[in-house]
């Protein structure tokens, strides 16, 4: 029997690197730190890092955030945005063809690695050379190129992706991909990469928010949920005998009033979409002061970002509330922030975030209200989240008072919790680990889902 239980015994059985630029990468490699004994390795910030590797990746870094933050503003914001979205663009998927021919970004990426970028970190991981579990695909081809002992594998972390995903040569290429849903797989394949280099193990979610092969937490968290989530009872009717084979019979007898109903809005790492956050607790006022929902506004390890929230939770009238029915939590590392969201997303009933990496964790039974994508990869993970039905897109944030407590009150809502938990890839985590390990898995396989 295979022992999945959330441990970390400080036995590094691999290196997990990702790069913390967003939040996206390094909440996959989070979920993932028990392979590397707790340790996550940022290839773009790890300790005795070259001056002009370091240089490299802040400058792609600092593009990256600044036309993100500058999208909301209209004509150049879009303009920028746009130029940089054409240039990752992830290409029509039918008809099936060929599409191993490789981009401008990988070449680009490529020119660089060859004149010695990422070199060092190779040289380093090489002297102790464990698998290598990348989060990023970068990490990938420089593992790939400079010739890394170990085994190389990718983790992919959105619904699509880009061309930029596979190596230059991806038949000649030794990585290998641990691949997030089933049109990852369909997709790897038609940028030139061997079937038997791809794993469909779904996306990487928190143990703790999973518990073990049978979902023990996942489920119990859900069952609170669903009570939470369906206040008039027409999910819970009309689901009875499917809820009671999965999550037994006493749903909703005692947790009826075990908490209030809680929605969590995410900003990204770059910081955009702030200004949502405040409307939606403007909006909701009425209700938080009334307290028929608690509200947290996430905003990561970002100070600026934070503030704004907080000052706009005291602009809404809430000071009184704040810090109990809206609560808006500063963390000031990133190992601490993916510690503390877990945390709060145990009592979450609605997640609103925009449809990043987030959108897998329907899988664990939330509740997905998504804002407007940015970039083609959301675009995809919206479609995604639409297609297994644990999530909608929102509808006008100034009114989330009234469309809201409409959907929650049809019983709407708590169908999106259970369809995440039942249609997308709960174990994600625990089939990397099995792979990795070498270890037959108790997980059931996943369905190839384009």
């Amino acid at each position: 029997m295979v022992n999945h239980s959330h441990q970390n015994n400080g036995k590094r059985d691999a290196w997990v690197v990702d790069v913390n630029m967003g939040y996206g990468h390094s909440r996959a490699a989070y979920a993932l730190k028990d392979l590397s004994g707790g340790e996550v390795l940022s290839a773009n910030a790890y300790k005795g890092i070259p001056a002009g590797d370091k240089n490299i990746w802040r400058q792609s870094r600092e593009i990256y955030e600044t036309i993100s933050r500058l999208k909301p503003l209209p004509v150049i914001g879009n303009f920028l945005f746009e130029a940089l979205d054409r240039w990752q663009e992830i290409p029509a998927f039918y008809p099936r063809r060929d599409l191993s021919r490789p981009n401008l970004q990988v070449r680009q990426l490529y020119h660089l690695i060859k004149k010695g970028w990422g070199r060092h970190l190779m040289e380093r991981l090489a002297e102790d050379p464990k698998p290598l579990v990348t989060t990023f695909f970068v990490p990938a081809f420089m593992a790939d190129y400079f010739g890394y002992p170990g085994d190389i594998w990718c983790v992919t972390t959105d619904a699509d992706v880009s061309r930029t995903w596979a190596p230059l040569d991806p038949q000649g290429s030794r990585i290998r991909y641990f691949a997030s849903n089933g049109r990852v797989v369909e997709r790897l394949k038609l940028y030139g990469v061997h079937s038997e280099h791809i794993v469909l193990t779904g996306f990487p979610l928190p143990k703790e928010l999973v518990g073990g092969a049978k979902a023990t937490v996942a489920k119990n968290l859900l069952r609170d949920r669903l009570c939470a989530l369906d206040p008039n009872g027409i999910f819970l009717q009309r689901y009875a005998k499917t809820l009671r084979v999965e999550l037994g019979p006493s749903l909703c007898a005692r947790q009826k009033a075990s908490r209030p109903l809680t929605l969590t809005f995410a900003v990204g790492g770059a910081g955009a979409q702030r200004q949502l956050g405040a409307q939606i607790v403007r909006s909701l006022r009425e209700k938080i002061v009334q307290q028929k929902i608690r509200v947290n506004l996430v905003a990561g390890i970002r100070r600026d970002a934070v503030q704004y929230l907080r000052a706009a939770v005291l602009e809404a009238g809430l000071k009184k509330q704040m810090g109990t029915w809206v609560s808006v939590p500063e963390f000031h590392s990133r190992a601490d922030y993916f510690a503390g969201f877990n945390e709060l997303l145990k009592t979450t009933d609605i997640l609103w975030t925009k449809p990043s990496e987030l959108s897998f964790y329907t899988g664990l039974g939330l509740a997905v209200v998504m804002a407007e994508p940015i970039g083609s990869q959301e675009e995809f993970n919206r479609l995604w989240l639409d297609y297994v039905g644990g999530g909608v897109p929102q509808n006008d944030p100034k009114h989330t008072d009234e469309w809201l407590f409409d959907w929650i009150e049809s019983g709407g809502v708590a169908r999106m919790a259970w369809n995440g938990y039942a249609e997308a890839p709960t174990h994600g985590t625990y089939r990397i680990e099995d792979t990795l390990l070498g270890r037959k898995s108790e997980i059931h396989p996943l369905p190839l889902i384009v």
